[in-house]
């Protein structure tokens, strides 16, 4: 099973999302930025550094928000999710094709990567605790 984080990071009422390159797996599809946890890694060590490399940000984490298993066919994944805030620089879509600030209740007009459906749900029924 892959380690996977994301990464949903707070701006008063709005959570930033980034679309996946449409060359790479799942193209097309939002999702709550991250990546793979690699060996001697922390998931919140992990994080930062996906975060920096993905959007060139530094993000400070709050707290986790969830953690779901999803089965791709061709692998499964275990995908912990961590609140968070920007906590320096200014965003840059390296690797995604976009990515936008979204109001939570406005979420559910966008398709996401089925691994993180159960988090934009959670976000969706109020669940964001100590926001």
């Amino acid at each position: 099973m892959i380690q996977v984080v994301a990464a949903i990071i707070f701006n008063h009422n709005e959570v930033l999302i980034a679309k996946r390159n449409k060359e790479k797996y799942l193209g097309g599809f939002w999702e709550f930025p991250g990546g793979k946890i690699e060996k001697g890694e922390t998931p919140e060590e992990s994080l930062i550094r996906e975060i920096k490399e993905e959007l060139d940000i530094e993000i400070k984490i709050i707290d986790k928000f969830g953690e779901t298993v999803y089965d791709y066919q061709a692998f499964k994944i275990n995908l912990m999710a961590y609140k968070a805030e920007i906590d320096g620089g200014c965003i840059v879509a390296r690797e995604h094709e976009a990515w936008r600030w979204v109001k939570i209740e406005a979420l559910g007009a966008y398709e996401f990567a089925p691994a993180d459906v159960v988090f934009v749900q959670k976000l969706m029924r109020g669940k964001q605790d100590n926001f």
